[in-house]
């Protein structure tokens, strides 16, 4: 089985599914990009460089919350949690894609 060539992610979607993944229960920056490239069968991989920056902006931007803890391995680490603010804007931010992923199909689909 061959594995499926490696993404970049289109700009903008990556705080998308940062907040995403936060959504399903509060989680440590290593474990939501490990859970992006589970959930996505390897077809995506967040770099550290790209991760950490973006958790820094949405925790600015009040749409993650984080608190220092203890992970399965002993290890403190920090875990992230979504705020209301971050809910509603990964509200925004899914209908936002719907609506482009509806465009681009469209733009596919023409002959």
């Amino acid at each position: 089985m061959t594995t499926p060539p490696k993404s970049d992610l289109l700009q903008g979607t990556l705080d998308m599914l940062i907040l995403k993944i936060v959504a399903l229960g509060p989680i440590h920056g290593y474990g939501i990009s490990q859970r992006i490239q589970q959930i996505s069968k390897d077809a995506l991989q967040v770099q550290q460089g790209s991760l950490y920056p973006a958790l820094h902006r949405l925790e600015n931007r009040k749409w993650l919350k984080a608190e220092w803890a203890e992970t399965e391995s002993g290890r403190e680490a920090k875990f992230y949690a979504l705020t209301r603010a971050g809910r509603k804007q990964l509200e925004i931010e899914t209908s936002n894609w719907g609506r482009l992923a509806d465009a681009i199909a469209l733009i596919m689909e023409a002959s």
